[in-house]
């Protein structure tokens, strides 16, 4: 991947300097059961084209790689995951996917890689990145990431924040201070309030009118001896175990000092864990296009749509229809009469039937099939 060779204003030199130090992490975990039935355990959301002809994965390492080489970015995925990982990203060093023995949320994920790139660079600035998500303005992601960089050097553990676009349910929200970490060419930084868990539509709508909340994108940044030192005051377990796993990472005793201590870590997020408790916490607010790519409501409005609103994938024939998303990966024909705002899923084994407004409800069929043990979907 080439790397760009002018500096933004505000942008210090790629090459050389503080920038040799900093990493990224991709945790690439999760099943996107929203998606379903185009994603499955087997074949998550990040590892499908969903939005062009490259995985969102494959997006999400090229924005990237703007800043971060791919030597210094650490993809933390399941052991089911790591040979489809691996093919569609070439050039990442294989050592540098690392395998979670079984996921235990994003906590134990990001401080186990972190712990590795510590060992290997005692001064590491690391970004984490869901492997998931879409970013439409790159340079204004780069512009973002930039502000995080400069405000994570002064030990801040940093969080971008999306402005948001409409009350959204579906999504975290930070709410931010006044007050200023980190003013740059590219953007500023200021001290987080707290982090509020996914609101009902009235409080969503509160928060977007008072201007002070963003969108919690599940990006972050930090120098690595500072988010370890929260980790170790705040999740002394995880502390010692991904310190412990760290240690022999690269030896041949790797695989099974680590299955061993991970059994014994209790699961926990980087937000509630960490961010959520740690007293010096900034958020960069930022605009960038950014979705998570959720559910079939969220991606319809991310695909090209014609004159009706209908977003198509697929061959399909339609009358009197409006709003519509058609998803077909078999081939076959679909039609549809006198319809409005319901998605519609083809696969070669499952048919998915519906109303966008219940979009996100999907993953409850997931769990059905779950208990109906009706594994093979």
């Amino acid at each position: 991947m080439a790397m760009h060779n002018d500096s933004a204003p505000g942008e210090t030199a790629r090459a050389g300097g503080e920038d040799r130090h900093l990493w990224a992490i991709v945790p690439a975990g999760g099943s996107g059961t929203r998606l379903w039935p185009l994603s499955r355990a087997a074949r998550p959301k990040f590892l499908l084209p969903l939005l062009g002809e490259r995985s969102l994965l494959q997006q999400t390492i090229s924005r990237i790689t703007s800043l971060v080489p791919p030597e210094r970015i650490l993809v933390v995925c399941g052991p089911a995951h790591a040979a489809p990982v691996a093919r569609q990203l070439p050039d990442l060093p294989e050592q540098n996917i690392l395998i979670e023995p079984a996921p235990r949320g994003s906590g134990p994920a990001i401080a186990l890689a972190t712990a590795v790139i510590a060992q290997q660079d005692p001064h590491a600035i690391v970004g984490s990145f869901a492997a998931d998500h879409e970013v439409s303005d790159l340079p204004a992601f780069d512009a973002a990431l930039r502000t995080a960089v400069a405000t994570a050097r002064d030990e801040w553990l940093v969080t971008i924040g999306l402005t948001p676009t409409r009350p959204e349910t579906g999504y975290g929200y930070i709410e931010r201070t006044d007050e200023v970490i980190v003013a740059t060419d590219d953007g500023a930084s200021y001290r987080a309030a707290r982090f509020v868990e996914k609101p009902d539509a009235a409080a969503a709508a509160e928060y977007v009118a008072s201007g002070r909340f963003l969108w919690n994108a599940s990006m972050f940044v930090w120098k690595a001896d500072t988010l370890l030192g929260e980790v170790a005051r705040l999740l002394p377990d995880l502390s010692a175990g991904v310190t412990r796993i760290a240690q022999v990472w690269g030896t041949p005793g790797q695989d099974r000092i680590a299955a061993d201590v991970w059994a014994t870590i209790p699961e926990s997020t980087i937000d509630q864990g960490v961010f959520e408790k740690a007293p010096r916490v900034a958020v960069v607010p930022a605009q960038f296009g950014w979705s998570d790519v959720g559910d079939w409501n969220n991606l319809g409005d991310l695909i090209e749509s014609d004159g009706s609103g209908n977003s198509i994938r697929g061959d399909h024939v339609q009358s009197q229809t409006r709003n519509c998303v058609v998803w077909s990966e078999t081939g076959r024909l679909i039609a549809l009469v006198g319809l409005d705002n319901i998605a519609v899923v083809d696969t070669d084994d499952a048919l998915l039937v519906v109303d966008r407004r219940a979009a996100q409800e999907v993953r409850r069929i997931v769990e059905q099939l779950k208990l109906m043990r009706r594994e093979s979907y």
